[in-house]
């Protein structure tokens, strides 16, 4: 009450803080006279002025008016834009680093056009991130010609670039590029060798478009970068074929499509057990004995592959391949894999080529990368539903910018049906009256599946339309360009992220340009002068018929969603309608509606073929969707609070690596570790206040021989009087430096600090890989500590902590170990060593899918991104002759690597096994 009481007197804290803005508005309009008599020439030289004002001094924001006005008077000569005063109020939103809330239509891609100019006077770069490549070209071509008008220069990153042309995009005062490549070329960078092939600069200021669908639905999963591990497809076509038969069986496994689980039962884990028996797949022991681990995996993914995931649905199959769709936009995710063998199986599953699996090389989650930015800012539609989340997470604001002009839209209450088949009738009989009189029609889906189904059932009744979807994505603009035009029918699968209007009437610039191929010259004049006259009679049919409606045909599981779909009616003051159908077998209403839903509507009458309009009933969806919403921000908390203390470690280790390259040499470093290396030899085997007989002196002797290549009489100075442990350790640090000193001098010091630096950041590379491999392995089984009263993320706190020190320890002993054994000819330098590592040419980064394990973004076949060797994780033992029937050769054998006996194994799964 007191708080009604409050907002009545004093308003919202969004009123107060665009209360503050708006005083500027004028101060900016006031020089909109002066700015406009400019000529080009002079209009041009402001950014010169303004960049040498910030130079002696000035601050931005005290530049703000005169730029805001200055890129204004730009993109009028040049776009034949102008902004509008809430627009000015959405670009000081963005300035101060906080989200602008504006409504679809209302442009924000003109809106970022100001604080991007005025924070690019600085140099030191913007980053403008957008959902997909479409929009980052389309957005740096366009709304580059203002900033190339202003004299600042413009990149763009898309898949597919060399890093030199990344290089070049980055070093530009404004890079539009989407999240995914702006967070790998983060991790490529922190692979590299030399700092020259680094293609970023230092962080400065980033606008993200769409900042809720990128900061908030992408944010459920990392980043990760990985290489090729062993290639078992063989092994997952055999366990489907298994699982296939299997799955026909439903008492066999359970189902949790809430939690989107899926689980053998006990008399499924017989069966298959069995079937996998006869098959000749488990030789020895029952199936859940630890060295057939392997083959339960591979039975969990194809089950899961079978069970949870539908074709046109969740995926597609083209060109022999399992291509995912992404379920926040309905486009086909060109290149992006399921991991941990997920993507294996469901290629099994579908009869297509199976691709290898792979390993972690790099990983980082995009709060955290969001988070490097020293100032950052977002703009969408919808982000006043998740302001809690960006405060919590990002420490960002969300201001709700007023529309230029007040919102016309009728938003009509659910329908809700007892049957889908029943609603799929209303659908396409309103969809038929609305054609009727000339309204354009958008019809939103939330699957490839259910659009086709709508297209069927429209083509039945000889409804002509337009499908949008992952099939046909190539033609989005295209088709969401002409979606306003009179009697217009579109379907679309979700509309988050499209980027484009639909404007009443249609679009003149896409017709002229689909017309004459081009976007510019006299041709392309003509046709656009003849389309405008032709869309402005369609506007005005389409206005009268009562503008766009806007047809959901289901509920999403996130409000947002849905708010998006219904926003793309209504623009800029057109009228528009929208109404949503729904039936109780609709996903969200099985799954997440409440048990008594049904005896509900029952209640209320509900009837075959009616139905049921009730404020109750969109309270219930409301609930529904909260209940989904709170999950999902569970689901990214908990990621962030675990990625947190693996967040520290990767700084730690990337700053490491960044001051290695910047050494002149590594010498000094590399001493360090020999006698830290030493002295861990030396503690292990003489114990703190050990007495002298129950010295390891013996097992000292034989490590310093295999480790460090010398050949000390150490069990032999144990029976000499008086002897300590200092005494010990100083003898083997003597001998080392003599032998190392020897080493130098016969290679030379300028070759062997060439050595010393490549074979540091090899080794450093090869053990933060296995040790991410490691918090991978820990991660995925800590929650089982909670059946033991203890708190997980503590536990892996605590292990982490410990594994990140044992991954030090490793480091030490292995460029020690290798240094001091390496023998190399001084007049023939290896190559490795004056070039750099030979690129693996086989790398992936993967992009976790939220609902699921985590997606793989394969980036073969694009030029640049191969990785760094990591070729290296037993590098020290490759120095010694390793002999497959003497185990005492195989020192530091990883758990993943082929066992040295020769049996073909993984070692953790042969002599490991122990």
């Amino acid at each position: 009450m007191f708080g009604r009481i409050a907002r009545a007197i004093f308003g919202t804290a969004n009123d107060r803080a665009l209360k503050g803005l708006q005083a500027r508005v004028p101060e900016i309009n006031a020089l909109e006279p002066k700015t406009a008599a400019l000529s080009d020439e002079a209009l041009q030289a402001r950014t010169a002025e303004f960049r040498d004002r910030l130079a002696r001094g000035e601050s931005l924001d005290s530049l703000l008016p005169e730029a805001f006005a200055t890129v204004r008077e730009a993109a009028r000569r040049v776009l034949g834009l102008r902004h509008f005063d809430v627009q000015m109020i959405g670009g000081m939103v963005l300035h101060t680093g906080k989200i602008a809330e504006m409504k679809t239509g209302e442009g924000k891609t003109l809106v970022a056009t100001l604080p991007v100019y005025l924070n690019a006077l600085t140099g030191k770069g913007v980053h403008v991130v957008t959902v997909n490549d479409y929009l980052a070209t389309r957005d740096s071509e366009w709304m580059g010609r203002i900033y190339r008008f202003l004299g600042l220069s413009v990149g763009v990153i898309v898949h597919g670039l060399t890093d030199e042309e990344r290089r070049a995009a980055y070093a530009a005062d404004v890079t539009y590029g989407t999240n995914n490549e702006f967070g790998f070329d983060y991790l490529r960078d922190n692979m590299k060798y030399r700092l020259e092939e680094m293609v970023q600069r230092d962080f400065n200021y980033a606008i993200v478009d769409e900042v809720d669908s990128i900061l908030i639905d992408e944010a459920r999963t990392p980043l990760i970068i990985s290489g090729p591990s062993e290639d078992s497809s063989d092994l997952y076509r055999r366990v489907d074929e298994v699982v296939k038969v299997l799955v026909a069986d439903k008492s066999a496994y359970d189902k949790d499509e809430k939690q989107r689980t899926a689980n053998l039962t006990d008399e499924g884990s017989e069966t298959v057990e069995e079937m996998l028996r006869t098959a000749g797949m488990l030789e020895e022991g029952n199936l859940y004995d630890f060295h057939n681990v392997t083959l339960v995996h591979h039975v969990n993914q194809s089950l899961r592959a079978h069970v949870l995931f539908s074709r046109d649905v969740d995926y597609i199959v083209r060109d022999d391949k399992v291509v995912i769709i992404d379920e926040f936009t309905g486009r086909m995710m060109e290149g992006r894999r399921y991991s941990d063998g997920l993507h294996q199986a469901l290629e099994a599953k579908e009869h297509v080529t199976v691709q290898p699996e792979n390993q972690t090389l790099a990983s980082i989650t995009f709060q955290n990368y969001f988070r490097l930015y020293p100032k950052l800012s977002g703009m969408t539609g919808t982000a006043s539903t998740e302001a809690d989340e960006f405060a919590e997470i990002y420490k960002l604001e969300v201001v709700e910018i007023p529309t230029n002009v007040p919102v016309a839209r009728q938003d009509s209450d659910d329908e809700v049906y007892r049957s889908a088949s029943e609603k799929y009738d209303a659908v396409t009989t309103l969809i038929d009256e609305a054609r009727g009189r000339g309204q354009p029609v958008l019809v939103g889906t939330t699957s490839i599946e259910k659009s086709e189904l709508i297209s069927d059932l429209m083509k039945k009744r000889g409804i002509p339309h337009s499908v949008l979807n992952a099939r046909y994505h190539e033609q989005e603009a295209e088709i969401i360009a002409q979606a306003g035009r009179p009697g217009a029918v579109t379907i679309a699968t979700n509309m988050a992220g499209r980027g484009t209007d639909i404007k009443l009437g249609g679009n003149a610039e896409a017709l002229a340009r689909q017309e004459t191929g081009q976007s510019e010259g006299p041709e392309f004049e003509a046709a656009l002068a003849r389309h405008a006259a032709e869309v402005a009679e369609a506007q005005a049919r389409a206005k009268e018929a009562g503008g766009l409606f806007v047809i959901g045909t289901e509920r999403h599981e996130s409000r947002r969603i849905d708010n998006q779909l219904r926003g793309r009616s209504g623009r800029q003051g057109d009228p528009g309608a929208s109404r949503f159908f729904l039936s109780l077998e609709d996903d969200l209403m099985r799954i997440f509606g409440s048990d008594r839903m049904g005896g509900m509507l029952q209640k209320l009458g509900l009837k075959d073929g009616e139905a049921i309009i009730h404020p109750w009933i969109n309270k219930a969806l409301e609930k529904a969707q909260k209940k989904v919403e709170a999950r999902n921000f569970d689901t990214r908390k908990n990621l962030l609070k675990y990625d947190d203390v693996m967040n520290d470690q990767r700084r730690e280790v990337y700053a490491q690596r960044r001051a290695f390259m910047k050494a002149e040499d590594v010498a000094e470093t590399v001493a360090e570790m020999r006698r830290e290396s030493i002295t861990d030899l030396v503690d292990r085997a003489i114990p703190e206040n050990a007495y002298p007989e129950q010295w390891d002196l013996a097992g000292l002797e034989q490590k310093v021989r295999d480790g460090l290549g010398l050949d000390l009489p150490v069990e032999a100075w144990g029976k000499e009087e008086g002897i300590d442990e200092t005494q010990v350790r100083e003898r083997i640090e003597a001998a080392a430096e003599q032998h190392y000193a020897a080493k130098v001098a016969n290679l030379g010091p300028e070759l062997m600090r060439m050595v010393e630096k490549s074979l540091l950041l090899q080794i450093f590379d090869a053990v933060w890989k296995e040790h991410l491999l490691a918090l991978d392995h820990l991660r995925q089984g800590i929650g089982l500590r909670a059946y033991g009263q203890r708190d997980p993320l503590n536990e892996y706190k605590s292990e982490a902590f410990g594994l990140f020190n044992g991954m030090l320890s490793e480091l030490r002993e292995r460029v020690t170990s290798l240094l001091m054994r390496i023998e190399l000819r001084p007049d023939a330098p290896p190559e490795q060593f004056t070039r750099g590592p030979e690129p693996v040419r086989v790398m992936d980064m993967r992009h976790p899918e939220p609902a699921m394990a985590e997606l793989e973004m394969a980036g073969a076949g694009g030029a640049g991104y191969e990785p760094v060797p990591m070729n290296t994780p037993d590098a020290p033992r490759r120095a010694e002759a390793v002999d497959p029937n003497d185990p005492s050769t195989w020192a530091r054998t990883p758990r993943n690597a082929p066992c040295p006996c020769g049996s073909g194994r993984k070692y953790k799964h042969c002599h490991g096994r122990a």
